[in-house]
């Protein structure tokens, strides 16, 4: 498999199945991992070595590097710097304090400018006169983030998204000291930051160590403060009773999803599971990967059914529900 591209259809696995009205309506193709503390291989299903673009699974280890350079974030900011979140009024006043904490201003972050998914978000800015703000977008306080690091280290803030900038060579540094691998690749994200292409395995095994280090006297002390900020404030790091959300509140483990069907969860003890569903979509992910960590006995079955009612969204016919997604064979088949 070459560098520069995603596994094939024939690498993957059926992960979940579509039901609508006792008919199979799709099918979900992928490939997922779920490694142990100590980094090695629990299951493994469908190509887990090729190189995916991890996508936004990867701002933890941004956000980390933005620390390690300097930035003093504490709390909500640390989760901000993670997030992929809805642009909600709080999501937007904790990046706009991040950045008057730098000297900045919104305009100086290079993320496009974005109307809310949250829609109460929206509904203000449109009473108020406004329009997309760049506060709004989802990556906003991973750029705001990253161009404080630049004010601390008194590195160019117009190029901070350039592959060759300080800045993007220690991300990069950062990933593969705790992804164990080498990147395969290197794409432009769609908030414009770079994006490092990983096997999932390697994935599974970066946050292996991200959410084992609250716990490891051995560990970076800003890896630690990562974690716990992502699991103390979950509701920045998505949006309230978002997947993502639900799952870092009731279950105490590391979520976070990354465009084009990635999820990553990992427990404390450093339990680890990482998904690439083929055709780009996320509505299956947690189902599988939850379902993939229960299975491995690294989550409590009866906790993950909890939650799993709760994001898990049904298949409708008009008002009442008419399917749901189930797993696919390759998955079901781990419970057996």
């Amino acid at each position: 498999m070459a560098s520069h591209a995603t596994f094939a259809a024939d690498d993957a696995v059926e992960l979940a199945v579509i039901e609508r009205s006792g008919f199979i309506e799709s099918r979900h193709l992928g490939a997922g991992v779920v490694v142990a503390g100590d980094g090695s291989v629990v299951t493994e299903l469908g190509d887990i070595r090729s190189p995916i673009l991890a996508r936004s699974t990867l701002k933890p280890f941004q956000a980390l590097t933005s620390m390690i350079s300097g930035v003093p974030l504490r709390g909500s900011q640390v989760a901000l710097a993670c997030a992929s979140h809805t642009g909600s009024l709080d999501h937007m006043d904790v990046v706009e304090g991040m950045l008057h904490a730098a000297g900045l201003r919104e305009d100086d972050l290079l993320c496009p400018a974005d109307w809310p998914a949250d829609e109460n978000a929206r509904a203000w800015l449109v009473r108020a006169g406004q329009g997309r703000r760049k506060l709004a977008y989802n990556c906003s306080g991973k750029h705001a983030a990253f161009l404080w690091a630049c004010v601390e280290n008194g590195w160019d803030r117009r190029s901070y998204l350039e592959p060759n900038h300080p800045l993007q060579h220690r991300v990069r540094a950062t990933i593969e000291e705790y992804a164990e691998e080498l990147i395969a690749h290197l794409g432009i994200d769609g908030c414009g930051a770079p994006v490092a292409a990983l096997s999932l395995q390697g994935l599974a095994r970066a946050y292996s160590k991200l959410a084992k280090a609250p716990g490891d006297p051995g560990a970076n002390a800003r890896a630690a403060t990562v974690a716990t900020s992502m699991l103390d404030y979950p509701w920045a790091v998505q949006g309230r009773d978002r997947e993502n959300t639900v799952v870092m509140e009731e279950l105490g483990i590391l979520a976070k999803i990354g465009a084009e069907g990635v999820l990553v969860l990992a427990t404390p003890q450093g339990a680890a599971a990482a998904v690439k569903v083929l055709d780009g979509s996320l509505r299956a992910t947690t189902l599988v990967g939850l379902t993939m960590l229960a299975a491995a006995d690294a989550v409590d079955v009866p906790e993950v059914a909890r939650v799993l009612e709760r994001v898990v969204e049904p298949v409708m016919g008009g008002s009442r529900q008419v399917g749901r997604i189930r797993l696919g064979r390759a998955v079901s088949a781990l419970l057996d």
